[in-house]
């Protein structure tokens, strides 16, 4: 889920208004392939999702993995059976002394094109638990803010793929032994080192690996990746390709900073800002360069070489060139819920069962983070009695004396070359967000997509302008609804795609799940583009929104 929010952090933007302005009726490029009515199947019975659990001997059930079982019918106020899973610690390497030791929980897929690909899912902070990402978004059972209890999932990403969620690095959630890394090189080798222990464990070698995350994972997804490209080793590190979803990828003054004032132009409805402040803050960005930097590098093809590197506005004593702080504060006393990650919410707070994270997050007194639980810990394999939280207050980039003052001493992969290499490696990156996210929002990744070379060229020389469909389909479950129609944007060019999803927040498969399912089918290879109007793989019977469902 999150890259953990600061002051000192800034914004980005959404659609380009050029793009924008292009088209005749800015309302039609999100339009809906016509007009179909939405339907749910009602049932009087609990939900039962139609790819019903089969029970079978298990190839991943042996000797060595039987004290990794969780048993699916127990999991605490979860009223179902989750299927087969297995979740506990593993270290980082086979040194027999080793102490440092990664959480995962594995869920194999039934699915019959899973059985030679394993993904696995990353959380951003960085310090944030990848059981943020499981629990509200893409896992088989869901506990999203606000709602009674957990429900099953119908577009977890089991469905699709054998998935894995870890916790990492060393020093968040779950994990044993000290922090000692200072970058993402040494981030990507502890990882690697890991996941040889867990493909080893479970005989899961000469497998296609496919990496996924969102946020900070932005940094984590990439350098992982190259990690196992330098790994040279089919066997354990046969990576396929990578999906990101909202992430932070390069230069932050450039991905936010100059993104800000635009953005709220484009929502300025739901900001609702009074006229002289956005005159005031219009009349800021244009002092500070961003309003002539972003109509000049936000463009399609870009200009050729890279980009110039804006001051950083916190080098400054009076950061006046700070316009997204200037923007957070003045949108917080507006709307004093509102949310940095998806700012359609408004008053009150959602407590959410992950607990807080960012300033202005609720937990109700008495209320319990479901992770802290000790029978939660209990039943999935976890160190009993941890205190568990969904970003560690640890500096997990602080080395081994967890020195405060040290931070992510890696430059972003947009900006060394590593996302290049990994472009050009797969031939098979997905790069995306949703764009109601204040924090990390479209035009910012745009921009950090635009300054970098990959298979022969610059950026993208044509706006991706191609429209998203995310296929009708039935719902067996109201407590987890997911859209259809057109419901953004998408381009590729060169191995690389793009896309936006309009009413997506910063957590993507959280807000719009069918969208999310349809990436993961992307990235997989069942399907061929995001225009590809066929049903979901994975869909039982018939339907197209008017006609009758047939279930199987």
């Amino acid at each position: 889920m999150m890259w953990s929010f600061k002051l000192s952090v800034g914004l980005s933007l959404l659609l380009s208004l050029r793009a924008l302005a292009e088209s005749k009726n800015a309302i039609d490029v999100f339009k809906r392939a016509d007009a179909l009515t939405f339907e749910t199947v009602e049932r009087n019975v609990r939900f039962t999702h139609p790819r019903k659990l089969v029970k079978r001997a298990s190839p991943y059930l042996t000797d060595a993995t039987q004290k990794f079982v969780v048993n699916g019918s127990a999991i605490p106020d979860v009223d179902f059976d989750v299927g087969e899973s297995y979740a506990g610690l593993l270290p980082i390497s086979s040194a027999p002394d080793e102490s440092r030791q990664l959480f995962f929980w594995f869920f194999p897929s039934a699915n019959p094109e899973a059985s030679d690909e394993v993904t696995i899912w990353f959380n951003g902070g960085p310090g944030c638990s990848s059981l943020s990402g499981f629990l509200n978004e893409n896992g088989p059972f869901q506990w999203q803010p606000g709602t009674f209890r957990p429900v099953e999932n119908p577009y977890t990403w089991v469905n699709l793929t054998n998935m894995v969620w870890v916790e990492q690095p060393v020093g968040v959630g779950y994990t044993q032994g000290t922090p000692n890394i200072t970058d993402e090189i040494q981030l990507s080798q502890e990882f690697a080192g890991f996941y040889k222990q867990f493909a080893t464990t479970f005989g899961l070698e000469n497998r296609k690996v496919y990496l996924t995350g969102e946020s900070y994972a932005g940094f984590y997804v990439p350098y992982i990746a190259d990690e196992f490209i330098k790994q040279d080793d089919d066997v354990y590190f046969n990576l396929a390709g990578v999906a990101i979803n909202d992430p932070i990828l390069g230069d932050s003054t450039l991905a936010q900073q100059v993104a800000v004032v635009p953005y709220v132009d484009y929502w300025a409805n739901v900001f609702s800002l009074n006229a002289s402040f956005t005159a005031a803050i219009h009349e800021r960005a244009d002092q500070c360069n961003y309003t002539s930097y972003y109509n000049t590098y936000l463009t399609f093809p870009p200009p050729p070489a890279p980009f110039p590197v804006l001051p950083d506005p916190f080098q400054s004593e009076e950061a006046t060139c700070d316009v997204f702080d200037t923007v957070y504060l003045a949108a917080q006393a507006v709307n004093p819920c509102f949310n940095i990650y998806h700012i359609l919410d408004t008053c009150p707070f959602l407590f959410n069962q992950l607990g807080i994270v960012n300033q202005g997050d609720y937990e109700p007194p008495g209320a319990q983070v479901y992770f802290n639980r000790t029978d939660v810990q209990a039943a999935i394999n976890a160190p009993v009695g941890t205190n568990w939280m969904q970003c560690t207050n640890k500096n997990v980039f602080g080395g081994a004396t967890n020195n405060r003052s040290l931070s992510d001493r890696s430059l972003g992969p947009a900006s060394d070359g590593t996302l290049t290499r990994v472009i050009e490696a797969t031939n098979n990156t997905i790069i995306g967000a949703g764009n109601l996210d204040f924090l990390l929002p479209t035009n910012g990744t745009l921009m950090a997509l635009q300054n970098i070379t990959w298979n022969g060229q610059q950026g993208f020389q044509k706006y991706p302008a191609t429209e998203f469909y995310t296929p009708y389909h039935p719902e067996y479950n109201k407590g987890a609804l997911a859209g259809a129609g057109y419901l953004g944007l998408w381009g590729s060019e060169r191995g690389l795609t793009f896309y936006q999803v309009q009413l997506a927040g910063h957590e993507l498969p959280e807000y719009a799940p069918g969208a999310a399912y349809r990436v993961v089918e992307l990235l997989l290879g069942r399907i061929k583009s995001f225009g590809d109007a066929s049903d979901f793989t994975t869909q039982m019977g018939n339907f197209t929104g008017t006609s009758p469902v047939y279930e199987v």
